[in-house]
């Protein structure tokens, strides 16, 4: 009988924010696995560390980052097919992923690969966007609002008109990208309310004024949340 497949979505970076759900599933399955920068350790696997006994069998691979998915395709196959084997042997496998599987999450590129072959399971997780907005204590929408979730790697055309068109959004994936942001929520007039978090409910998590972020130094887990105006 092959193994089961998870999902587990480990939330923003508090190790104290995974489930109840994720954190029996953790600590049951006998692999686990998860995905990392090339050259770089886990970040997820650092958030669910103080909840391991040490006595799984450990599974770190590396999505190459690639233009043309169609050359990615092989390089993505290759890279998971230790936990492939794994499955076929018959072991569980819980591949862990920081804030959401299914919302942006690297999980998405083994689902479309491995849950037609062996039973998966998704479990949920605090999203950056959720996350961010507690921190910052701002009410993200209310009731009819139109919230987006834009990537800051768009055209500079595609994310004004997004924004326009929004009532609230997060704008993700800052990093090389901000000063473009910055200058964008500049000339719509949402500089003033816009508010940057970065690395949030980590233990180096920072809250910085827009206007004073450094855009050379602007970490991948950072964003922006531009609230409604709206209050009630």
């Amino acid at each position: 009988m092959a193994g089961r497949l998870y999902g587990i979505g480990v939330g923003p970076g508090d190790p104290e924010l995974i489930t109840l759900k994720a954190l029996r599933i953790l600590q049951s399955v006998p692999v686990l696995a998860y995905q990392s920068a090339e050259e770089h350790s886990s970040v997820a696997r650092a958030v669910i560390a103080p909840h391991l006994a040490g006595n799984q069998i450990e599974v770190g691979f590396h999505f190459p980052r690639a233009q043309n998915p169609e050359l990615a395709k092989p390089l993505y196959d290759q890279a998971i097919a230790p936990i492939t084997e794994y499955l076929e042997q018959g072991l569980d496998v819980a591949v862990i992923c920081m804030g959401d599987p299914m919302f942006y999450g690297s999980f998405m590129y083994l689902f479309t690969r491995l849950s037609d072959r062996f039973h998966t399971e998704i479990v949920p997780g605090i999203s950056s966007p959720m996350a961010s907005a507690a921190a910052l204590g701002v009410p993200l929408s209310y009731r009819n609002d139109i919230f987006s979730v834009l990537s800051a790697t768009l055209p500079i055309e595609v994310l004004e008109t997004q924004l326009l068109n929004a009532d609230a959004a997060a704008i993700i994936k800052l990093s090389k990208h901000f000063h473009k942001v910055r200058s964008l929520l500049e000339k719509l007039n949402l500089l003033d309310h816009a508010q940057y978090i970065e690395r949030a409910t980590m233990s180096d998590q920072k809250i910085i004024a827009i206007a004073d972020v450094d855009a050379e130094s602007v970490p991948y887990f950072s964003l922006i949340l531009v609230p409604t105006k709206i209050q009630f």
